[in-house]
């Protein structure tokens, strides 16, 4: 009789669960921070995935030695759906008065990503990406996945996910320098931000935010 991990998925043994949940919430919940930037977010990808793959056990195939890229394959179109009702719950947000908003960072990161400044700007031009190219950007680099487990959850051949990371490394290393660059502008000594407006401006800004 075959008790493989994937068996024991399949026919929703607890404890399999519970050894799936153990060796990858971490890589699930890493992978969706620096996809989102934003920790209480990434807990609900990672309760979200789970659920779906409670959900949808039976479609785990024998394949691979760790049930890994199916996971992560839940993982990302967790995290697609959620951005795109984020999206939706942004452009609402628009419709109404303009009220000043301040982002929301966290204040540990994990990875290669050293502070808030870093990983806001590398998702600002993941943004400017394909998706394609931003999903195998953070799986290979972020999260650490092989070729061929990334490609597995992509549904794309290997190959395609070695030109699309190269070609993803040379401009996101471009856009992410030049994202940077935007947050470094120095103050000038009279107290205008190079290029832009007046002290007594700014002081309005903060009356006004201040009531």
């Amino acid at each position: 009789m075959d008790y493989s991990l994937h068996t024991r998925i399949r026919a929703g043994d607890p404890e399999a669960f519970r050894e799936l949940f153990r060796d990858h919430a971490r890589l699930v919940h890493q992978h969706a921070v620096r996809v989102t930037g934003d920790w209480t977010v990434a807990e609900d990808i990672v309760s979200l995935t789970f659920l779906e793959a409670w959900r949808l056990r039976a479609k785990l195939r024998d394949e691979g030695d760790s049930p890994r890229p199916w996971l992560m394959g839940i993982a990302l179109n967790v995290l697609r759906n959620t951005t795109r009702a984020a999206r939706r719950h942004q452009r609402a947000l628009q419709r109404l008065p303009a009220k000043e908003t301040v982002p929301d960072f966290a204040d540990e990161l994990v990875g290669r990503i050293a502070d808030a400044d870093e990983l806001a700007a590398a998702q600002r031009a993941l943004n400017k990406l394909r998706r394609g190219e931003r999903e195998v950007f953070t799986l290979c680099v972020w999260s650490g996945l092989s070729y061929a487990e990334a490609a597995a959850v992509l549904g794309v051949p290997v190959g395609t996910v070695r030109s699309r990371l190269s070609r993803t490394r040379r401009r996101l290393s471009k856009l992410a320098e030049d994202e940077l660059e935007k947050r470094r502008e120095p103050l000038s000594r009279n107290g205008q931000v190079q290029g832009g407006r007046t002290s007594a401006a700014r002081s309005h800004e903060y009356e006004e935010r201040s009531e």
